[in-house]
């Protein structure tokens, strides 16, 4: 429809319809948050050293003289043979003699792992540290790949078949596949259930965002798509850590991580699908039954006339099966937007997710650390919000953006020196970074057309998994140079700025509709 928003004006924009939609939504992006957090603490590598077996009989002394030095610590890959420890020990030499001399080996007999944090985890269970150490990454990326496959074709499904039923299905998936971790026997089992659960973690965010800002309109979008959601999502990842500080064995937080989802099943029958993808495809009846029970509960009059679509409008509109993947390129305007979209999202999700798996070089309890980092989110998305309700698009996103990679690059300057700077400009940092992926969130929803926005976001989404699958992988680049990961990250979030003066701006204007729509838009 040409204006969609005039067209269910007389709904108002915060009658009871409006306030039922936008809390149960708000409420199921809980689970999405709540399990985003769970590759750090299921993941987590405690501080191990190799294994000395009671039979070997040694005293605590020969145990820990056992494992060479590396620097100022201990090894946590090899010890001396332990045969020759054992003659030592015998024979009753001193544990202050040096032991460099002795041939090493390998941790025959497994691992210690420190237990001040976690009792056990996934890397514990499965022993993904020292010659498997690579493994522990490869999960992550599997996880975060799964996101990627889950939004790719969610987005396509969710555009032809309904946002409610991909909500949901992805809710059951992320609810199901988390209990079904604790019964992995192995750490390619585990690894399988891990890149499914991701699947429906990133998938039921996108369809709520695009929910919210199809049922909703005017400022209540705003504030639903900038605020409350974000909250909500941030709020969910606040719990993890708290729950993860309670519960220390990766077995349970899997089994509590079940909950959240499961509580959201009720909601199938109150939540409704989205009008404005009903009438984007042709199903006017059930649209307009929709919009008659969102009067009654109004108690809003329909004005005469209003529920019908003119024929020639109807006959002109793009159907929905016949718009894919496809067109998101195929004219000018969306393909310059989609692409340069594409990399924004890839970018910020570099130096967002980049941060996060850099935390563990910071000093401190993980728990702490991670609920500091999480909660500093709620400002950046409350930013973004004001911003949005003031400010140009374009403006807020660079503006964001640029302060938290001035704010990434000068870690490189503080980080051996002050741990508390650091970890302040750390804040600063994904302050900025998560503000400005506030705004991007609204302004790639208002740059994408109707019938075929949920593949715009999901395609958007798929391209924010490919950064978060990449950036396991920049702690690896620290062995080469030590502030390499955030040189790269500042960098990337610095790639964005430059970027986003090349998009559209959409402040105050109607959502588009059809790709016609999109390409009429100046730039």
């Amino acid at each position: 429809m040409q204006n969609y928003e005039g067209f269910v004006s007389f709904l108002g924009n915060w009658g009871p319809f409006q306030r039922r939609v936008f809390f149960l939504l708000c409420l199921t992006c809980i689970p999405c948050g709540y399990n985003i957090l769970c590759v750090f603490f299921l993941l987590a590598a405690p501080t191990h050293r190799c294994s000395i077996p009671p039979h070997a009989n040694l005293s605590q002394e020969w145990i820990q003289a056992s494992i060479p030095l590396q620097g100022l610590e201990r090894s946590s890959c090899h010890r001396y043979q332990l045969d020759l420890v054992q003659n030592l020990s015998m024979l009753g030499s001193s544990t202050n003699m040096s032991l460099s001399h002795l041939r090493q080996e390998d941790c025959k007999d497994g691992w210690t792992y420190d237990t001040q944090y976690f009792e056990s985890t996934v890397v514990t269970e499965f022993n993904l540290v020292c010659e498997d150490q690579w493994k522990r990454p490869l999960t992550s990326l599997c996880y975060f790949l799964g996101g990627l496959f889950g939004c790719f074709a969610s987005g396509q499904i969710s555009d032809r078949f309904g946002r409610k039923p991909v909500l949901f299905g992805s809710i059951a998936i992320l609810s199901i596949f988390s209990g079904a971790l604790v019964l992995a026997p192995s750490w390619p089992i585990f690894t399988i259930i891990f890149f499914i659960m991701g699947m429906g973690q990133i998938t039921s965010y996108v369809v709520i965002f695009v929910m919210g800002s199809e049922l909703l309109v005017g400022s209540t979008r705003v504030i639903f798509s900038n605020v409350s959601l974000p909250f909500s999502y941030v709020f969910g990842m606040m719990l993890m850590p708290c729950t993860a500080y309670l519960v220390r064995t990766w077995t349970r937080l899997s089994l509590i991580m079940t909950v959240p989802g499961l509580l959201c099943v009720p909601f199938w029958w109150l939540i409704p699908e989205s009008p404005r993808w009903l009438l984007s495809c042709g199903r006017l009846e059930e649209a307009e039954l929709m919009l008659r029970s969102a009067a009654l509960m109004n108690r809003v009059e329909v004005p005469g006339g209003v529920l019908n679509m003119p024929k020639g409008e109807n006959a002109s509109k793009e159907k929905t099966d016949s718009v894919t993947f496809g067109d998101l390129l195929k004219t000018s305007n969306m393909r310059t937007n989609t692409l340069i979209l594409w990399l924004v999202w890839f970018s910020l999700s570099v130096s967002y997710f980049g941060m996060s798996f850099n935390m563990s070089d910071l000093s401190g309890s993980p728990f702490l650390n991670y609920f500091l980092v999480t909660a500093i989110e709620l400002p950046g998305y409350f930013a973004s919000w004001l911003a949005a309700r003031r400010f140009p698009r374009r403006l807020s996103c660079i503006s964001f953006t640029l302060l938290g990679a001035l704010a990434l690059l000068l870690i490189q300057i503080t980080m051996n020196s002050n741990p508390t700077v650091t970890l302040a400009l750390v804040i600063v940092g994904k302050f900025g970074v998560l503000a400005g992926t506030g705004v991007l969130y609204l302004f790639t929803g208002e740059l994408s057309p109707t019938v075929i926005r949920t593949t715009s976001m999901s395609t958007c989404a798929v391209f924010s998994r490919m950064g978060s699958a990449v950036s396991p992988y920049l702690l690896q680049l620290a062995e080469f140079y030590q502030f390499l990961p955030w040189i790269i990250v500042g960098s990337l979030s610095l790639l964005s700025v430059l970027l986003c003066f090349f998009l559209p701006e959409t402040f105050r204007k109607p959502l588009p509709d059809t790709i016609q729509q999109m390409e009429d838009l100046p730039r």
